[in-house]
């Protein structure tokens, strides 16, 4: 396979008295990131979230795109180590190691490959298995879930008492707004993934229907405020309701996009087969699988700005990785037609291993915030990883089924 870094450089035009063609508009690119975004990604290196080097070697040359078992499972595992290695000691109960560790516990499960899972359970006890505060927010929640799924498998109390606790008094407690646009506790889209599967996953592990009857209602007021069902994409939260890209269309955060979806799949896999919600969300994922497929670039991967994709010099790995992750998901449990969407995510596989560099770093992953903005082409942060763990769980399940014979399932 062929392998490019591209980084494009948008031509400044010289001011002079003659007249001249107009220019296009400037691209997202480092070379043109503010201090303020320089100060975020500088923070992220500082919480060990990941690094940006200059220089981080030549890409790996052994990968190959197929999707079979043993090609998906070599990528799989030469990324999962690369982060392990780096990041266990600084492993925290933010949302973002949160999206990473839920890639392990599925990279662990798909691969049969226990020693992931027995991270996450000295994860867990490093932290006695509680959240980082005792009134959560939704991105103190996220860890949540994989803390229930080692519980559902070891069924000891202790790992998800903590939580239960926690969620119980939010349950109790009534919410109280600090700011005019946090009006709702799950106010900015990510908090779909961050939240939900985490009840979800409660309710699985208690039986009790109480967390999934405040899941859906606590959903229903985020889509309502933030699902444009025009264009059948999310808004950030409230405050970018009206913000526009430079082409003049409505600002679309691939990220914050990846992570609805990633997170109706999550919240999906743990729901109640009969409870009255599910057609919603369902029809949500098919509907935003669409537009995604639509907007897919010719490399296979999305910008960090979806409806603006020319405007921006690099591809985005997170975001693109959490569509692969829902896309390919969908097609396993046979909600999306294979014929349609397998293609899109072949394309998106192979655009995201042009991204693994030889000793296992995944690159081109922006930095934390709440809209696009410019990375290098060397980025890695966990919760990147986290995805693309998440997203080759599911491809390697398509290669396994198609293996096996097995037929994709029904709902």
């Amino acid at each position: 396979m062929t392998f490019c870094f591209p980084f494009r450089l948008a031509c400044l035009a010289l001011t002079t008295s003659m007249s001249f063609p107009a220019q296009a508009p400037i691209q997202v690119s480092y070379q043109h990131a503010t201090p303020a975004q320089l100060a975020i990604i500088a923070k992220d290196n500082a919480r060990h979230f990941g690094d940006d080097p200059e220089i981080a070697g030549h890409p790996a040359a052994d990968l190959t795109p197929a999707i079979n078992p043993a090609a998906t499972e070599r990528a799989m595992r030469l990324v999962a180590d690369w982060e392990l290695a780096r990041s266990e000691p600084y492993f925290d109960r933010t949302w973002a190691w949160g999206v990473f560790y839920s890639g392990l516990i599925a990279a662990s499960d798909e691969l049969n490959e226990p020693k992931y899972r027995a991270d996450m359970e000295k994860m867990g006890q490093k932290f006695d298995w509680d959240l980082r505060a005792d009134s959560p927010t939704a991105g103190d929640q996220g860890i949540a879930q994989t803390y229930a799924e080692i519980y559902l498998r070891k069924k000891n109390p202790d790992f998800i008492q903590p939580t239960r606790d926690d969620l119980d008094d939010a349950l109790d407690t009534p919410y109280v707004a600090k700011e005019p646009t946090h009006s709702i506790p799950w106010w900015w889209c990510e908090a779909l993934f961050m939240a939900p599967p985490a009840w979800a996953r409660l309710y699985a592990s208690t039986g009790d229907h109480k967390y999934i009857t405040y899941l859906d209602q606590e959903w229903a007021k985020t889509s309502a405020l933030l699902y444009d069902r025009q264009e059948h994409l999310y808004f950030r939260d409230a405050t970018y309701l009206n913000k526009t890209e430079a082409n003049g269309k409505k600002l679309f955060w691939s990220r914050a996009n990846g992570m609805v979806m990633a997170g109706i799949v999550r919240t999906l896999q743990f729901l109640p087969p009969d409870d009255p919600a599910k057609q919603v969300y369902l029809a949500e994922l098919r509907d935003m699988a669409t537009r995604i497929a639509q907007l897919q670039g010719a490399d296979g991967l999305w910008r960090a700005g979806l409806l603006d994709q020319d405007h921006y010099d690099l591809p985005e790995i997170s975001g693109s990785a959490l569509f692969t992750y829902a896309l390919a998901w969908g097609i396993n449990e046979g909600i999306l037609d294979s014929r349609t969407y397998r293609p899109v995510v072949e394309r998106a596989w192979h655009g995201m291993l042009q991204r693994i560099y030889a000793d296992g770093r995944l690159g081109c992953i922006q930095q934390t915030g709440a809209e696009p903005a410019p990375f290098r082409p060397t980025a890695s942060y966990n919760y990147g990883v986290g995805a693309f763990l998440l997203a080759g769980s599911e491809v390697h399940r398509i290669a396994r089924l198609e293996a096996s014979g097995a037929t994709h399932r029904r709902h």
